[in-house]
Formats: structure tokens, C-alpha cells, sequence
């Protein structure tokens, strides 16, 4: 082997190796183990500031606030950004009318979201069409 072919493929070995270590996607950081709070998403008569939702992914589980009540249910971030979520399993709790609405929109747009993308502290979620649905900002570290 030349020395360029040699150079070549440890430089592919590190990067492969960094990508392991790291849990990096070709979509940028990796879900695992990190808590995110909402901040835009499409549902426009409803501004997220006015209620509090959290996602945190976790051992294949994403969970976390969805404006009243707790939800949790199973996720898959895949390689190059593929998504899916659900279904929700949800605590039973009743909050004000607003609320209430926010939480069945979340939960309906973190099911229908298709791929993702993290860069730097922002995580997206993009519905089936590639439009942009749901977006978070990290939290809780």
C-alpha cells in the first residue's frame, strides 16, 4: 500500500471511529441522552412560549412534558436523519383549554415528524413532506 492510500484510510478509521464515539449523524448530533424544550412549531394560533414541553430521548424512549401532562413512548432516529416516534402513552391530568390544545398538536406533530436534524444546540423535526414541524432548543444540561 502507498503511503497516500495508507494516510488515506486512517484518516477514514478516525472519522469512523469519531462518528462511534460522538454518536454523530450526517444530520449532526446524536438524540441519545439529551432534553430539548419547544420552541416554534407550525401550529400557528398557539405560541409555544405559552406552554411548557419538554422531549427527552433516552434508552429508545422519548418522554417528557407535553403542556399538562407527562408522555413517554418509544423513537427511532435513524442514519441520515430518518425519525419515528410513537405511540404516546400520556397521563390523564385535565388543564386549561389552550393547553389542552397545545398538547394534542405536539403529540400529533412528534408522531407524524419523519427525519431530524440537530445543529449545535437546535433540534428539528420535519414532517413526511420535509417541512419543518417541531423545533426545540437544548435544555437540562
Amino acid at each position: 500500500m502507498n503511503r497516500l492510500a495508507r494516510i488515506a484510510s486512517i484518516l477514514v478509521l478516525i472519522a469512523a471511529a469519531l462518528t462511534a464515539v460522538t454518536g454523530c449523524s450526517p444530520t449532526g448530533a446524536s438524540l441519545k441522552e439529551t432534553e430539548w424544550r419547544l420552541t416554534g412549531w407550525t401550529v400557528s394560533s398557539i405560541d409555544p412560549a405559552s406552554v411548557t414541553i419538554t422531549a427527552k430521548f433516552a434508552d429508545g424512549q422519548v418522554s417528557g412534558n407535553s403542556g399538562v401532562n407527562s408522555y413517554s413512548g418509544p423513537y427511532e432516529a435513524g442514519a441520515g436523519g430518518t425519525f419515528s416516534a410513537g405511540p404516546f402513552a400520556s397521563t390523564l391530568m385535565a388543564g386549561p383549554e389552550p393547553a389542552m390544545r397545545a398538547e394534542a398538536a405536539y403529540l400529533a406533530l412528534l408522531g407524524q415528524a419523519k427525519s431530524y436534524k440537530v445543529i449545535g444546540a437546535r433540534l428539528t423535526l420535519f414532517d413526511g413532506g420535509g417541512n419543518e414541524s417541531l423545533s426545540f432548543d437544548r435544555s437540562g444540561e
